[in-house]
């Protein structure tokens, strides 16, 4: 059999060619790893409240993506090296191929320029590389077998199928003088080949990584940009263990992570909503026929609101009255004007509590936070201006004049 031969084992692939030599370096680096994840509201589907994560797939999930729900992979250019021939069946673990990976969720927070913090959590949950000999497996067990033979009695069994606590994934590939694998990692716990063999000198060509994420809400964080580290360390007895024999060319694996959050907050009037009248239930002419008082003047007037994130609302006058506008007349009489909001659901006030005639107050005391559970996306809402009954009463002292005022409702993200 060709030593430039590649077999594939239950019609499963992972690239790999012959490494013409073999990789001897020491651990004196930190390799740097970025990790990014947006969230953007898409109007296509509202319900999407999570993060994407835009990080670059590469090694098995690139090309098997199917054994990758909600699992992303990188392969990372971090090698090792035996520090010398790795003795057959050895009485301690460490003197044989070991891998151990920090598969437990670990937390990091990630902060944006104005300080606003949240958590994410990682774990690793899958481990791959490909192991690379400086002879054929065949002529480490005496020769007359195949390769995978060979590297199945090398091991005591072939690495497609790990020790446990480790799981097999169904991923391999392998020629004479090499083997490639994934393995799965549902526990914090040495997995361990023994060598049956001497093997003289060993590499490891590539580590490949599969990870899952836990990222916050991105509803309840401002828009920005979030940044964060976190940091493995590669080596004996460290969070990425390989062994005693197998030192990585790298001591450290940090994680630098990016959040980026972008929201929406859109609120349209319909045409002519910015002028608003005052009027009896039923009009003027059903109360002036009654021979009536009424008992307020009132106005609903719509608007229709696309959020995703936090937001405030604050009102400013033209003539203040107390804690809230007020309309005057030519001859200089005040009176004051309710204005109160109600918000589509999904938008809720701060105590999680929905929003119906809301008060709106020129010291924005109770609206000082609304939160989207999830992204409302053009849903219609309602500005509510009242002037009540008793002050009805005084404008009609004043018959034939005009009441008026400029009322400024401001919807503001920079909560």
């Amino acid at each position: 059999m060709s030593n430039q031969g590649t077999r594939t084992i239950r019609g499963l692939f992972l690239s790999a060619g012959l490494l013409g030599s073999l990789i001897w370096a020491n651990p004196v680096s930190a390799f740097v790893q970025e990790i990014t994840a947006m969230f953007r509201p898409d109007p296509s589907n509202p319900n999407q409240d999570r993060f994407t994560n835009t990080t670059p797939v590469t090694g098995f999930c690139a090309s098997y993506p199917g054994y990758c729900i909600n699992v992303f992979s990188i392969r990372l250019p971090i090698t090792a090296a035996s520090s010398g021939a790795l003795p057959a069946k050895p009485s301690d673990p460490r003197q044989s191929a070991l891998w151990k990976v920090p598969a437990q969720w670990r937390q990091l927070s990630v902060i944006d320029s104005s300080g606003e913090e949240a958590t994410v959590e990682v774990r690793i949950n899958a481990i791959g590389s490909k192991y690379v000999l400086d002879r054929s497996a065949a002529e480490l067990v005496g020769g007359g077998v195949s390769a995978l033979q060979a590297h199945g009695m090398l091991w005591g069994g072939n690495w497609l199928y790990p020790p446990s606590p480790c799981k097999g994934i169904g991923l391999a590939s392998y020629g004479s003088y090499y083997f490639s694998f994934v393995w799965r990692t549902p526990e914090e716990a040495n997995c361990v080949k023994l060598a049956q063999y001497e093997i003289p000198k060993m590499a490891y060509e590539y580590l490949e990584i599969g990870y899952e994420l836990r990222t916050p809400n991105p509803l309840a964080m401002s828009a920005g940009t979030y940044t964060g580290v976190l940091n493995y360390g590669i080596g004996p007895n460290q969070d990425f263990d390989l062994g005693d024999m197998m030192l990585p060319s790298d001591s450290a694996l940090t994680l630098n992570f990016t959040l980026t959050v972008e929201h929406i907050l859109k609120v349209e009037l319909p045409p002519g909503g910015n002028r608003v009248e005052l009027l009896p239930e039923g009009g003027w002419q059903a109360w002036l026929n009654r021979g009536r008082q009424p008992a307020r003047l009132f106005r609903d007037q719509t608007f229709r609101i696309a959020a995703s994130g936090r937001f405030k609302m604050n009102l400013e006058c033209s003539l203040a009255i107390g804690n809230t506008c007020g309309l005057r007349n030519g001859a200089g009489d005040e009176v004051p004007l309710k204005v109160a909001v109600s918000l589509p659901f999904g938008l809720n006030d701060q105590y999680g509590q929905t929003v119906n005639k809301l008060p709106l107050r020129l010291d924005g005391v109770g609206t000082e936070l609304f939160q989207a559970v999830h992204y409302v996306n053009n849903r219609p809402g309602t500005l509510h201006f009242e002037v009540e009954r008793e002050q009805v009463g005084d404008m009609l002292k004043q018959p034939g004049t005009t009441y008026s005022g400029v009322v400024t409702v401001v919807w503001d993200s920079e909560v």
